[in-house]
């Protein structure tokens, strides 16, 4: 797989998960904490073959595609049979893939207990480990019952690794993971950005802030970008603003389709796009190389978000840049984010104001096109919703009068 040498979350925590030990493996975005967790798996594997031995999960669908086709290269020598399970796609595929007795599970929590629930004869009582990925983010509340259901179904006698960016402190929340005398691997601290990230803010006047955008992706036209905002219809809107300036782009968000939205992730892998606009569904865990720049263009609301989107670039050693707007109502949770970086940024410098300005009138002509097209998109959706209702009540109708 050209890795060439270990990193060092993989050097610390190889050793200690060989050994059989539970593992909170803490380290910066992009420095190889799959394969922390995978080759470990895999080679405990081989010493001891058996179908269903590990489950690992994931807080977002496209997440749990990406380790189970990380999962499949490192053991792809020795024919190892993984089954993604994530919301959003056929239970039926899915439930066939868990028939055949994968070794590896790759699951988001909510969909592992709709199988434990519905598919005959799937249950966990064999698993030897069990991975939380992003850790904090699914011993939040989000995941509550579901995890509750997964513990009680899984074995004492197993493995349990968490590992994330950042993690909680609080040690009720890692209790409920019930690990046995767990050893924690920390490489960077309690939550640290890449070394080659070039970190700046952009302080922009909220009635411009659409124009400032526009010049600072056009200010940057070579680079592949992410642009993360705060809401779904937020990122729908920015993409096809984007369009009409001329500029090609896609979005993922959590209102779309599983199929458009892993669609829109590989067209941006492929540099179809150079522009992604996403809301935090892709801001944990996601291994894009390509990407170049960050754009915040909501600050985040919490400061961990912060970590988790600027750290989808500069990863493995590569450099990147992250550009957060702040507007004169963003100034508090700027100010937030920087506390909790525990350093100020730089404020970035390379737009000429008059410039930005100057394309002013050409933007609010793309923001009215976007409305519109944003209005025909939603008056489209309502007539097929009645429409559908419609020929539903016919068909109830018609078998009365039958």
């Amino acid at each position: 797989m050209k890795w060439a040498s270990p990193t060092r979350i993989q050097q610390e925590a190889i050793p200690w998960a060989l050994q059989g030990r539970d593992i909170i493996g803490l380290a910066e975005t992009g420095s190889g904490k799959t394969g922390a967790f995978a080759l470990p798996i895999v080679q405990r594997l081989l010493d001891d073959p058996q179908r269903f031995y590990a489950v690992c999960l994931a807080p977002t669908r496209e997440l749990c595609v990406q380790i189970g086709e990380q999962f499949e290269a490192i053991g792809s020598t020795i024919k190892l049979q993984t089954a993604t399970v994530v919301g959003g796609l056929a239970m039926v595929d899915q439930a066939m893939a868990l028939a055949k007795r994968p070794h590896v599970v790759v699951a988001t929590p909510g969909r592992l207990v709709d199988h434990l629930e519905n598919t005959k004869g799937f249950h966990l009582k064999t698993i030897k480990y069990l991975v939380m990925d992003e850790a904090d983010r699914l011993l939040s509340m989000d995941f509550d019952e579901a995890l509750d259901k997964i513990l009680e179904v899984v074995p004492r006698e197993r493995n349990t690794f968490l590992f994330s960016a950042t993690m909680t402190s609080k040690v009720s929340k890692l209790q409920r993971a019930s690990l046995r005398k767990p050893v924690k691997v920390e490489v960077s601290s309690k939550s640290d950005t890449a070394a080659g990230l070039v970190q700046n803010f952009l302080l922009v006047p909220f009635k411009f802030k659409q124009t400032y955008f526009a010049a600072l992706v056009a200010h940057f036209i070579h680079y592949s970008v992410m642009v993360f905002t705060d809401t779904c219809l937020g990122a729908q809107r920015l993409s096809i603003f984007l369009r009409h300036m001329g500029m090609k782009s896609i979005c993922l968000h959590g209102n779309m389709s599983q199929a458009q939205r892993l669609g829109a992730l590989t067209g941006f892998k492929a540099k179809e796009h150079r522009i992604l606009v996403c809301t935090d569904v892709a801001s944990r865990g996601l291994d894009v190389p390509s990407v170049d720049l960050v754009i915040n263009y909501d600050v985040p609301k919490n400061s961990k978000d912060y970590i988790h989107r600027v750290g989808r670039t500069a990863r493995a050693g590569r450099t990147g840049r992250a550009v957060s707007m702040v507007t004169q109502y963003d100034v508090e949770l700027f100010q937030r984010v920087e506390h909790f970086l525990g350093k100020k940024l730089e404020e970035f410098t390379e737009l000429v104001e008059t410039k930005v300005k100057g394309s002013h009138e050409r933007v609010l002509e793309a923001l009215r096109s976007t409305e519109l097209e944003l209005r025909e998109q939603e008056e489209g959706a309502a007539d097929r919703a009645v429409k559908r209702k419609m020929h539903k009540q016919k068909s109830k109708g018609g078998k009365r009068r039958r």
